[in-house]
Order: C-alpha cells, then sequence, then structure tokens
C-alpha cells in the first residue's frame, strides 16, 4: 500500500484542479517544495498506480445528455462473460461485478430516453445469461471518481505511525 503524505495530497489535489499543470507550477503554489521532488514524486505515484493522469470526455458534450444506471442480475456462471460483453459497449462508461441483490452494474448514455429504453430491452436484455434488470435515470451526478480526493485523514494517519 501507498503511504501518502501532507505533500502528496496537496499534488494530487492540484492535479485534480489541472491535469496538465506543470511541476513548477504545483511547485510556485505549494511553495515549499522544489519543481524535481513535485516531478519525483508525481512520477512515483504514476508509477507504483497510485494516480493516472488522462482526458476526462464529457458525454454531454457530445450530446449523450442521458446517463442511466443499470442493475443486472445474472446467472452465476455467466456473470465476468456478461460483465465482458457490456464493457465492449460504446454508450457504456462503468462496468462493475457486485455480491449482492444484483451481479453486474452498468452506467449508459445516450441521447434520449427512448434510446435508453431501446439499449436495455433489445441489447442488454437479450445478452445470454441475463435473467433481470433494473434501470434508473440519473439527472445529477454530484461527484464522480475522478473528482474523488485523497481525505486528508491518510496524511494525517501516516505522520502519527511514522511518530510512533
Amino acid at each position: 500500500m501507498y503511504e501518502f503524505d501532507a505533500i502528496d495530497i496537496k499534488i494530487v489535489n492540484l492535479l485534480l484542479e489541472d491535469g496538465r499543470m506543470s511541476a513548477s507550477e504545483i511547485s510556485r503554489r505549494m511553495g515549499d517544495i522544489s519543481e524535481r521532488a513535485i516531478r519525483y514524486r508525481i512520477d512515483r505515484m504514476r508509477d507504483e498506480g497510485v494516480i493516472q493522469i488522462s482526458a476526462v470526455v464529457n458525454p454531454e458534450a457530445l450530446g449523450y445528455s442521458i446517463k442511466a444506471d443499470v442493475w443486472l442480475e445474472v446467472e452465476s456462471d455467466a456473470v465476468l462473460d456478461v460483465a465482458k460483453k457490456m464493457a465492449s459497449f460504446d454508450n457504456v462508461t462503468y462496468v462493475a461485478c457486485g455480491i449482492g441483490q444484483n451481479d453486474i452494474s452498468v452506467q449508459v448514455v445516450a441521447k434520449d430516453t427512448s434510446k435508453v429504453y431501446y439499449f436495455v430491452t433489445e441489447v442488454i436484455r437479450k445478452v445470454p445469461g441475463v435473467r433481470k434488470t433494473t434501470t434508473s435515470i440519473v439527472p445529477i451526478i454530484l461527484k464522480d471518481v475522478y473528482q474523488w480526493r485523497v481525505p486528508e485523514r491518510i496524511a494525517k494517519e501516516a505522520t502519527e505511525n511514522e511518530s510512533n
């Protein structure tokens, strides 16, 4: 497990504001760490798989203004195959396998609700192994995974562990 400190958290939070922010700009904003140290920390976090820096496409900008969460109940021996099939569709932005009432969770984007309806009833439900779907239109997303920030308490816990 990667051990975050307060400096790493500040760097990550600045990169969340702007993933293209240069090490020199991060150094300038933080004021107490060199550009070289910033570059080293970013490289280390990337190499260890802690962060990735990439473009995030906004589906709404391309006309895909409708989002829907679809939960699938699937035959037990088909869960991974169905999940992989869901991940192959262009209008699916998220696929996860779960434990509980539903086996797979999928997020779908579409240009209108009729397209969501068609995709769920004529595509998803016809995938071999799918037993049942439950769909919910998502009008507002307040926080998405790419907006998640490292909790400050992680740095505090790491600092406390170092002093013990």
